[in-house]
Formats: C-alpha cells, structure tokens, sequence
C-alpha cells in the first residue's frame, strides 16, 4: 500500500483528538458553572451512548444541528428525573461548545503517528463535526500545522458517508481517490463513505467493534507504521 499512497485523509474526534477525555472535562466545567445536580462520571455514563445515536441521526440528516445539541443533553438529563427547560438546555449546550476546546488532549500516539507519517505523505482532515470548533481543536492541540486542507460536513452541506464530503476534500488537496487512504473511527461514516468513492480505507477501532475481516483495522495508531 505505501508505494500507492501519497496523500491521508484523518477524522479528527475520536481517532486523534481525544474527544472522550477533553468532553467529560468540558462538563465538569460547565456543570460547575451552572450547578447542575447530576454527578458529572454518572452523566458521562449515560451521555455517551446517547451522543453516539444521535451523531448517527445527525448523519443520517434525521435530525440537525439543534436538535443534536439539544437533544442529547434532553435525552441524557431525563435518565436522571431532570427536566429542564429549553432555555436552560440551550445554555448548557451553549457551554460545552465554548469549553469544550479548552481542553485538548490526543490520543495515545497521535502525535507521534503524525510526526512519522508527515515527511512522506501529504496530510489532511476530513470531519463531520462544526467547521469553527474544529479548527479551534486542531489549532489548540497544536497538531494543526501537519494538515494541508480541512473538510468539514458543514463547510460541505452534507455529511459523511455522503460521497460529496470525499469528493470535496479531494479535489481541495488535488488528490485522486486512487492514491489516498481514510483513516477513521466510524465505520459507516469513515470507511464506507471513504470506499464509495474508490479511496482505501484503514479503520481505527477505538470501540473495538467487530468489522468484516476484509478491511484493514488498527487498534492503536501506531500500528498505522505497519500500513504506511
């Protein structure tokens, strides 16, 4: 595959930026700040399946931007007997996005797998997170700067697996499918979407799910060295 590659295509949360750890802190700011009476680790427990359906639904254009925000916290908070009002909700949604870029913690080898990779292939970033928030987390992690172009579901009007994602982030890097590789967390989303437009794909299983044995999968990123 090395021979074949020259330019790489990542998602950003969770397969480099450690969005798991940099949210429940965001949280526990934002409950602070607004005494919520809900054990932040209890919260988390709950959040994040439920964070994970609706990016699905996101996806999938079943449900938007709001609705995402809101959501989530509404469906999470219920768990617990708590109902707030759409006032508050919006408040609280309005700051975890604000915090959550304070805190930017990677992945284990995500900035070493970078600093190998970089000399030898041409870097990008394809996401369906919020164009402003994303670049906010490349730029305070301080990984930015290894990225030629930057993709974003917003910036597209669609999201992934939607081929026009791909097809976008390719021609901005003047890249053929032929000669890029995905590397993602998502299944559908990363390596379906990728392997719809003729890209190849490696799968990052950060939630150690089981895939076809077909596709290629690394379980750390620094396994990525084995592939590229």
């Amino acid at each position: 595959m090395k021979a074949s590659i020259t330019h790489i295509f990542f998602d950003l949360d969770h397969t480099l930026w450690d969005f798991d750890r940099n949210s429940a802190l965001a949280f526990a700011r934002v409950f602070e700040k607004h005494a919520v009476q809900v054990p932040v680790a209890d919260f988390i427990e709950v959040y994040e399946p439920i964070n994970f359906d609706y990016w699905k639904r996101f996806r999938e254009e079943r449900v938007g931007k709001q609705g995402l925000r809101r959501g989530r916290l509404i469906d999470t908070f219920l768990r617990f007997n708590q109902n707030y009002s759409l006032d508050i909700i919006d408040a609280l949604a309005e700051s975890y996005i604000d915090e959550l870029p304070g805190n930017n913690h990677l992945l284990d080898g995500a900035e070493e797998i970078l600093e190998y990779l970089a000399p030898n292939y041409n870097l990008h970033i394809i996401t369906n997170g919020f164009q402003e928030v994303q670049e906010l987390k490349l730029r305070k992690s301080a990984i930015g700067h290894f990225f030629e172009t930057i993709t974003s579901s917003e910036e597209v009007g669609v999201k992934k697996p939607n081929p026009l994602v791909f097809e976008t982030a390719l021609k901005k890097a003047s890249a053929k499918s032929s000669e890029s590789i995905m590397i993602g967390d998502t299944f559908e989303a990363d390596i379906l979407g990728a392997e719809g437009v003729g890209m190849k794909t490696l799968f990052y299983n950060y939630r150690k799910e089981e895939i076809p044995s077909k596709y290629l999968l690394v379980n750390h990123l620094l396994e990525i060295k084995n592939h590229l």
